[in-house]
C-alpha cells in the first residue's frame, strides 16, 4: 500500500499551438517499476477515444538527482519507468485542440482540460491522495474555475486536493477569462461559467435555472450529495453537448442561441434547448453519477465496459430534463408536449426501432450508436430517445396499476434510497424488482415488448387518463421535426433527407421501404433533376406534390456518373405527430401544477 500523494502540476506551455505541460512527481514506491496510463475513454460517453494520441512527449528523471529515468512505452496508452522504487518525475506534453465536452481545448480566451486527457494514472497509487497546482498563466486576467477543491491560492498558482485518481479525473478545469456568477438554492451554491468574452444575461439564466435545481433536489430528497455545482459552458459559434460529472458539468452551446443583456424575455427554441441541457446533466448528479449499472461502479478506463441499462440511464434523463421545465413554469405545458412530439417523431421515422432493442442499443454504444453512419436511421433505435419514450410510458403505467399512487417519480426516490445514496451500482433487472418488491406491480410484460423488444411504446392507451391525445400527421417540409402547426402537410414523400449542393440536392439519408429506397437511391448521390427540371428543396417538393402520374423521371450523379432512373410517386407517410390537450385540467394534475 502506498500512503503519499501524487502531485500534478498543470501550466500552459503555447495557446497558440494547442499545448500544455504535466508535471506528475510520484513518491518512493516497492517496486521496481511504475505503469503509467492515461485512460482510454471518459465516464459518460461510451466510446474509445484514445487520448494517450495527444502525448507528444513524455520523459521520466529521478527526482532526487535529476537523473534520467528509462521510460518505455508498452501500448498505445501505457509507459513503464525503471524507478528501483525511488520516487520519480514524469514530464509530458499534451496537444489540446479538441472543441468538445470530452477532450482538451486551448484557444487565446481559455484552456478547457478534463483530467481523462491529461492526468497519467499510477498502478498501485488509485486509491491514494491526488494534489493538482496549476501554474498561473501569463496571460492577463486568466483564472482557473473546477468544482475541485482548492487548498491554496498562492501569487504564482492554485492548489488543489481531493481523495483519489477517480474523482481527480472528474472535476473538467477551465483556465481563462469568462462570465461568471453564483446562486443560492436551498443551501446549494449554483455556479455559471460562460467562456470567453460575452454579453449574455447570466442573471437571467440563473434565475431561469432556478427551479429546474430546485424541482431535482426535491425529487430525491435531503441531504443533498452536493454542496456546490458548476455549470461550466464553452461557447462556440455552432456545436452541442454536455457531459455530466459529480460535481459539474462541461456544456458545449452555441452563443448567440442564449439570451443577451437587454433582450426580449421571450424563450427562443435555442435557450429552450439550453435549459433542458443544463437539466438533463444536473439530473445525472444523482441519476449516473450516484446511481449507476454496477459495471460502471469503478469502471476499466482502458477498455470498453459493457451494460445494457443506458436505457434507464440516459432514457429516464432524457423523460425528467424536458419534463421538469413544464413542472418548473419555464415553459408552458402545450410548449413541452411539442417538445416530446418532436422526439417521438424521431422514433417513428426510424426503422431502425423494429431491429434493435434499447438494451442492445445499450450495450453497443460504442460501436454503434456512438458511431452512426448514414444508415443508423434504418439499423439502431436510440437509448436516449426511445428510453425517454418509455419512461413515460412507465410512468403512466405505474399511475394505472396503483390508482395513481404510484409514480415515475416514486421508483426513482427508490432507486436513489436503495442504490444511489451508497452508490453500490444497479444489476440490470432492477426496474423490474423495484417494482414488484417495493409497489408490488408487475411491469414485466412492459418492459418485455418495448425494452427487451423491439415494440412501440403503447402510449395511446394511457394518455387520454391525463387528458391528452396523440394525433399523426405527413410532414409539412422535409425539415418539419414535428409538433402542432396550422400548416398543410405535404401530399408526396421523396424518402431520403438531403442537403443543397451547389446543382441540386446532395442525399444524406435513405429510408428503407419508401420511393428513394426503392429506386436505388444511395447516401451521396446529388439528384439534380425531376422531369428533366433542375431541383433545390422547395421545387423538389412542388414537382412531387403536383405529379398525378405514378412516376417521375430522376436524374443524379453518383460519383462521376450522371444516372437516370423511375422514382415511384407515393403518398407522404403520417410519420409525424402532434398532442392535443383535450383536458387541461387532467394535464396540469398530471405534470403537478394543480
Amino acid at each position: 500500500m502506498n500512503s503519499a500523494s501524487l502531485h500534478y502540476q498543470l501550466s500552459i506551455y503555447s495557446w497558440q499551438q494547442h499545448l500544455f505541460d504535466v508535471t506528475l512527481t510520484v513518491p518512493s514506491h516497492e517496486s521496481q517499476t511504475l505503469s503509467l496510463t492515461l485512460p482510454s475513454w471518459i465516464p459518460g460517453s461510451y466510446m474509445v477515444r484514445d487520448f494517450a494520441k495527444n502525448i507528444v512527449s513524455l520523459t521520466a528523471s529521478n527526482t532526487a538527482s535529476g537523473e534520467p529515468v528509462t521510460c518505455t512505452k508498452l501500448d498505445k496508452q501505457t509507459w513503464q519507468a525503471d524507478t528501483h522504487g525511488e520516487a520519480v518525475t514524469i514530464t509530458y506534453r499534451v496537444y489540446a485542440n479538441d472543441l468538445s465536452v470530452r477532450s482538451a481545448f486551448i484557444n487565446d480566451e481559455y484552456a478547457f482540460i478534463n483530467g481523462t486527457s491529461a492526468f497519467l494514472s499510477v498502478e498501485g497509487f488509485e486509491q491514494q491522495p491526488c494534489k493538482l497546482q496549476i501554474i498561473k498563466p501569463a496571460v492577463a486576467n486568466w483564472r482557473a474555475y473546477t468544482s475541485m477543491p482548492m487548498t491554496e491560492d498562492m501569487p504564482d498558482s492554485w492548489e488543489y486536493e481531493v481523495a483519489d485518481y477517480a474523482e481527480f479525473i472528474d472535476h473538467p478545469l477551465y483556465i481563462g477569462v469568462c462570465n461568471f456568477h453564483s446562486f443560492e438554492v436551498e443551501g446549494v451554491t449554483f455556479e455559471l461559467l460562460f467562456s470567453g468574452r460575452n454579453n449574455l444575461d447570466i442573471e437571467r439564466i440563473a434565475n431561469d435555472l432556478t427551479p429546474i435545481c430546485k424541482h431535482h433536489m426535491q425529487l430525491f430528497g435531503d441531504p443533498q450529495p452536493i454542496k456546490r455545482y458548476l455549470f461550466m459552458t464553452l461557447l462556440a459559434d455552432t456545436g452541442f453537448g454536455g457531459l455530466e460529472h459529480r460535481d459539474s458539468t462541461a456544456l458545449l452551446f452555441p452563443r448567440f442561441d442564449l439570451p443577451m443583456v437587454g433582450e426580449s424575455e421571450t424563450k427562443t427554441d435555442g435557450y429552450i434547448t439550453f435549459l433542458s441541457l443544463c437539466s438533463h446533466e444536473l439530473f445525472h448528479t444523482w441519476h449516473v453519477k450516484r446511481i449507476k449499472p454496477e459495471v460502471m461502479v469503478k469502471p476499466d478506463l482502458q477498455k470498453e465496459t459493457y451494460t445494457n441499462q443506458l436505457w434507464i440511464y440516459e432514457g429516464f434523463t432524457s423523460f425528467y430534463d424536458d419534463v421538469t421545465l413544464a413542472r418548473a413554469g419555464t415553459i408552458t405545458p402545450q410548449k413541452y408536449l411539442d417538445i416530446v412530439s418532436q422526439n417521438l417523431t424521431r422514433l417513428l421515422q426510424n426503422a431502425g426501432r423494429f431491429k434493435q432493442s434499447v438494451a442492445e442499443s445499450s450495450f453497443d454504444a460504442w460501436t454503434k450508436f456512438y458511431k452512426q453512419d448514414a444508415s443508423a436511421t434504418n439499423s439502431i433505435v436510440s437509448y436516449y430517445t426511445k428510453g425517454g419514450i418509455i419512461a413515460f410510458g412507465l410512468d403512466l403505467l405505474l399511475r394505472e396499476k396503483s390508482n395513481n399512487e404510484i409514480n415515475l417519480d416514486s421508483l426513482m426516490r427508490h432507486l436513489w434510497d436503495q442504490y444511489g445514496r451508497d452508490e453500490k451500482g444497479t444489476p440490470d433487472d432492477v426496474i423490474a424488482t423495484l417494482c414488484e418488491q417495493d409497489f408490488d406491480i408487475d411491469i414485466s410484460d412492459y418492459l418485455a415488448d418495448v425494452v427487451y423488444g423491439t415494440k412501440d411504446v403503447p402510449l395511446e392507451n394511457w394518455l387520454s387518463t391525463i387528458g391528452v391525445k396523440l394525433i399523426t400527421r405527413s410532414k409539412v417540409s422535409a425539415d418539419d421535426k414535428g409538433g402542432k402547426t396550422s400548416a398543410e402537410g405535404m401530399k408526396r414523400q421523396l424518402g431520403a433527407n438531403c442537403k443543397p449542393a451547389p446543382l441540386g440536392l446532395t442525399v444524406t439519408q435513405v429510408f428503407e421501404g419508401l420511393a428513394a429506397a426503392d429506386a436505388g437511391v444511395m447516401v451521396n448521390d446529388i439528384i439534380i433533376a425531376i422531369n428533366g427540371f433542375v431541383v433545390n428543396q422547395v421545387k423538389l417538393q412542388r414537382i412531387l406534390d403536383a405529379t398525378n402520374t405514378g412516376q417521375v423521371s430522376l436524374s443524379l450523379i453518383r460519383d462521376g456518373r450522371l444516372l437516370t432512373g423511375d422514382l415511384d410517386i407515393r403518398n407522404a407517410r403520417e410519420d409525424v405527430c402532434y398532442f392535443d390537450i383535450i383536458d387541461e385540467s387532467k394535464f396540469s394534475a398530471w405534470l403537478g401544477l394543480n
